[in-house]
């Protein structure tokens, strides 16, 4: 589809994002920036926060906001060797397959609240491969073992969730998950 592109002014917001895109850019050869517009000034929240407030301890003094969900980290290679070779046992263990997603959603929020309060810091997650169903044409396979992976990404498990790696053979192979949990924060 060719034609021209509908064009419509840039918003304060669109303006601010623009132009710091553009600080860190150099022309191509032969091309010069167009000049900068001049930066409006900042917004000012209508209402302001107190120092206890959640938005106020979430933003520091500079404006930016900080990622509060810590990052995903891999399993050790001596705990994945452990676990292969059978010298490392998982703390327990959850099958989730054959359940619905929201079923084995909720199964699975509870097994690691639980398992973090037991202080386990090694459970298996077992999602299944997704085997052969009845061939209908919407049936979906092996919606736990793509569903699962997104699930321990999202916030809600992030708070418990230290990282994950599928298992090996003798634990269930792709049908199945590693996953490292956070120690219970006051838990010595």
């Amino acid at each position: 589809m060719t034609g021209r592109r509908r064009s419509r002014p840039l918003n304060d917001e669109e303006r601010r994002l623009w132009a710091h895109v553009v600080r860190g850019v150099a022309p191509m050869k032969g091309r010069v920036l167009p000049a900068p517009e001049e930066e409006p000034a900042p917004v000012v929240p209508a209402k302001p926060e107190t120092a206890s407030s959640p938005a106020a301890l979430a933003t520091p003094l500079n404006g930016t906001r900080k990622p509060t969900l810590p990052p995903l980290a891999p399993m050790e290679r001596r705990t994945l060797q452990g676990l292969r070779r059978g010298t490392r046992a998982v703390d327990a263990i959850i099958d989730l397959h054959g359940m619905r997603q929201d079923e084995a959603h909720g199964a699975l929020l509870h097994f690691l609240h639980r398992s973090q309060n037991a202080g386990h810091s090694l459970v298996l997650v077992i999602t299944g491969k997704g085997g052969a169903g009845t061939g209908g044409l919407f049936e979906e396979r092996g919606v736990l073992r793509r569903s699962v992976p997104h699930w321990l990404r999202l916030p809600d498990l992030r708070s418990l969730v230290v990282g994950f790696e599928e298992a090996s053979p003798q634990h269930g192979g792709s049908g199945a998950l590693y996953v490292r949990l956070r120690r219970r924060r006051g838990a010595g």
